[in-house]
């Protein structure tokens, strides 16, 4: 193969739009693909794969909703030719046991780890903009957030940090293969003191309160969600309790060679920006 074509799947979500902008000011040959891009791309749909993957050297990879497909989808990527994978799954993939979270990551990181290509794995804790791109938004908007997170600390990152991480690893053929970037932010701290970081850049009063996983099980249940995926959302928090994912790592500065951006950097931009109005 003589293409330099990289495929980003998840195109138009909060990490593959990043991305796809970080490789095409590279000037790498980006293929977009998503449910409503020109290139149309379906976990549920196989029939829409192989004409994303034609001509590609090298994919980023969302990992589909449910645990499966990854393994199909990777063979297919290995008869089409490609020879990279960068996958992004979540921080400490390998310590989360026997919880109904993540089955869905889990099995995209087999499929991939296990395949001939050549390999990354991006696990990066929670994302600093799900407080304003995501399921944290609206209850914060409405004056109050309420999860079943105590005192135990997360390292949230910024969205854009693990965007610069996978388009760096896209960007370097070789230097990456069979790695593993367990990706978070410079100092963890509470889902509390991030609200309260919020309410005062923005200006508008906020308040954090804990609730225990069934009762936010029945609040996503209400909102729309299965039992089932309530119950996997929630089991994250049952993780978190556990000190399993509180730690920062120092990976993000080794493969940027910078500090990451700090949560209240992401506050003040997100303010500025009109996230939360008063």
């Amino acid at each position: 193969m003589s293409n330099s074509n990289t495929l980003v799947l998840g195109a138009t979500g909060k990490t593959g739009r990043r991305v796809a902008a970080r490789l095409r000011l590279r000037g790498t040959p980006v293929r977009a693909a998503s449910r409503s891009s020109e290139t149309r791309f379906d976990w549920s749909d196989p029939g829409s794969w192989d004409a994303a993957l034609r001509d590609i050297a090298a994919a980023y990879v969302v990992a589909p909703f449910v645990p499966g497909p990854a393994h199909e989808f990777v063979a297919r990527a290995e008869a089409a030719g490609v020879r990279r994978l960068v996958l992004l799954s979540g921080r400490g993939a390998d310590t989360w046991g026997d919880s109904a979270f993540g089955l869905d990551m889990r099995s995209a990181e087999e499929a991939v780890r296990g395949s001939s290509l050549e390999w990354t794995v991006l696990r990066p804790s929670n994302f600093a903009q799900n407080f304003d791109e995501d399921v944290f938004h609206a209850p914060l908007v409405a004056g109050e957030l309420a999860l079943p997170a105590g005192p135990v600390p997360e390292p949230f990152i910024d969205i854009d940090d693990v965007a610069d991480a996978a388009a760096k690893v896209l960007a370097e053929p070789g230097k990456h293969a069979g790695r593993v970037y367990e990706l978070t932010g410079p100092r963890a701290i509470t889902f509390g003191e991030a609200v309260e970081l919020i309410s005062r850049a923005s200006g508008k009063p906020m308040t954090y309160k804990q609730i225990s996983p069934a009762e936010y099980t029945a609040t996503l249940v209400e909102a729309g969600l299965s039992e089932e995926d309530a119950h996997h959302v929630a089991e994250m928090f049952v993780l978190m309790e556990r000190w399993l994912l509180a730690v920062t790592t120092d990976d993000l500065a080794t493969l940027l060679g910078r500090a990451p951006r700090t949560f209240e950097d992401y506050v003040v931009r997100a303010a500025a920006a009109g996230a939360w109005p008063r």
